[in-house]
């Protein structure tokens, strides 16, 4: 076998994709088509059903979170909100529905991601302990009456758990969106609210965050334009 042949054996067996590919049956890409597409399928149901499961047990926990979100914004208060990871992701939205509001006539209302500033949260981690990032942003931004927001699909996150410890000593009003059983914030009762997805799938708990948050934001709106017709009806 020559240099080249052999070089080119090595390289096949490292980097498979780099040399001819191995012919493959039709019917093996039909039997392999067919069996993702169940998967997407199977997911989907499995999806439709957590959620369902949950809103029929817990949408007046939903309905509680809301109205102590209303409740802040009719005092002028604010709204913040944190997570780790993909719920990071899910603070950032819940922020930026109430800060940008998609539907005409619904009003701007103050947000702030704690998740977002990597040099604070950097920093903080570096100097005194990554359990301290949240925290240390409450003690400045947070005031008496605001509204804190954590996403923890364990609800066993030590940032988040130190933060609602310290929201909670600062008098403001402590949501939780968590999955399983709701973890430590459930057990320490950390929070007012806690809306825990009781699923083991990490997919299937951010999924029906994602749902309650997007119906959560419309019931605080439709909570304050009632309240605002309430009083000029006065």
């Amino acid at each position: 076998m020559s240099e080249s042949t052999d070089n080119q054996s090595v390289l096949s067996a490292l980097y498979p994709f780099t040399g001819q590919a191995p012919a493959v049956k039709p019917s093996d890409n039909d039997e392999l088509a067919s069996a993702l597409v169940a998967s997407v399928q199977a997911k989907g149901r499995d999806s439709i059903a957590v959620k369902q499961a949950f809103f029929d047990l817990h949408s007046e926990a939903l309905l509680a979170a809301a109205k102590r979100i209303a409740a802040t914004y009719a005092q002028q208060g604010k709204l913040l909100t944190a997570g780790n990871g993909g719920s990071s992701c899910d603070a950032a939205h819940l922020a930026v529905e109430f800060m940008h509001p998609v539907t005409t006539g619904r009003k701007a209302l103050p947000a702030i991601n704690l998740s977002q500033d990597t040099a604070m949260m950097t920093a903080v981690s570096n100097d005194v302990g990554t359990e301290h990032v949240i925290t240390r942003q409450l003690s400045a931004l947070a005031n008496y009456g605001d509204t804190l927001v954590v996403f923890s699909t364990s609800g066993n996150s030590a940032n988040l758990i130190e933060a609602c410890k310290k929201a909670r000593a600062m008098d403001l009003s402590v949501i939780a969106f968590t999955g399983r059983t709701g973890g430590e914030l459930q057990r320490q009762q950390l929070t007012d609210v806690c809306i825990t997805v009781p699923s083991d799938s990490i997919h299937r708990i951010q999924e029906c965050h994602l749902a309650c948050y997007h119906i959560l934001w419309d019931l605080v709106h439709s909570l304050l334009a009632d309240s605002r017709l309430s009083q000029e009806k006065k």
